[in-house]
């Protein structure tokens, strides 16, 4: 089992910035790639980032590329989302999810964004 705990959702005002972790536990050596996931409000999930375990590749959605960087700290099992010039469109619950032989999926966090 994998287990991921967000943080770091907070209220802003647009044109602000946001940076959430994803701490990931237990069986670490089974992920190979983390990514993070937004679902607003009457929508269904989408894709926002990926990046993979070999080479440290990234990959964003249309939508938040140039704004949002995904990285992560290997020694803390950690990933991060870098949020920047944050829109009202960004508002969404945010979910971690590490891929390997199954995936799994954190609890959320909320991100608010304020015209």
């Amino acid at each position: 089992q994998v287990q991921l705990v967000e943080s770091g959702g907070d209220l802003v005002q647009a044109g602000g910035s946001l940076r959430l972790s994803c701490a990931a536990s237990g069986l670490i050596f089974s992920i190979n790639t983390m990514g993070w996931y937004r679902q607003a409000p009457g929508k269904q999930r989408e894709f926002v980032a990926t990046i993979f375990n070999s080479g440290g590749r990234t990959k964003y959605a249309d939508s938040v590329k140039g704004r949002f960087t995904i990285s992560r700290d290997n020694a803390k099992n950690t990933v991060f989302l870098q949020m920047n010039s944050l829109k009202p469109e960004d508002t969404a619950v945010y979910y971690c999810k590490a891929y390997g032989v199954r995936d799994y999926w954190g609890q959320g966090t909320q991100v608010t964004v304020s015209s």
